[in-house]
């Protein structure tokens, strides 16, 4: 994803090159990271979540049979480990609330409100259109590079791109507007 070398690297890293290895976590932490987000929905339980599945997948690198899938096999990983860990302990968005108040004391009350909405416009995307969105739109992936590791076609990326843009817009519009409708 991004890189045109990753096959390399990742046959490189299976040998136990230290720094292909260190070139791998790198690049695809904060890949992890959305992806895990994207499931939980709770920033600090997925930096956990990603930072375990990258180091569980540096160690199982040999389990990687398609060097030029890894980032695929990575996030499948990744979002298994993000879907077992909600179902083991059914986690809920109100932990969500308590991270966004821990963050308000530092930031104003605008950027507070705002984020607040985000996350409550979020909460009506699909995990496929919340993971959909996070990497186009905040890792800059490609459509090309969303379908491979989600196993979907450029033209299904683009239109669940589309559908959750327009999700977003809505539920945006209803919170701007005081438009408060839970579930």
């Amino acid at each position: 994803m991004g890189e045109p070398d990753v096959t390399g690297i990742v046959l490189r890293a299976q040998q136990g090159d230290r720094q292909a290895i260190e070139r791998l976590v790198r690049r695809f932490l904060r890949p992890a990271y959305l992806t895990a987000l994207s499931v939980v929905r709770v920033p600090a339980e997925a930096e956990d979540l990603a930072q375990e599945a990258v180091a569980m997948a540096m160690q199982q690198l040999g389990s990687c049979r398609e060097p030029a899938r890894f980032a695929g096999w990575l996030l499948a990983n990744v979002r298994n480990r993000a879907l077992n860990h909600l179902a083991a302990v059914k986690v809920r968005q109100r932990h969500a609330d308590s991270v966004l108040m821990e963050e308000g004391a530092a930031a104003d009350a605008e950027r507070v409100v705002l984020r607040e909405q985000l996350v409550a416009a979020l909460e009506v995307l699909t995990p496929q259109q919340r993971e959909v969105v996070l990497l186009h739109d905040m890792e800059s992936w490609t459509h090309p590079e969303i379908a491979a590791s989600l196993g979907m076609s450029e033209v299904n990326s683009r239109q669940v791109l589309s559908v959750a843009r327009k999700a977003l817009r809505a539920r945006l519009a209803e919170l701007e507007n005081g438009e408060v409708q839970h579930g």
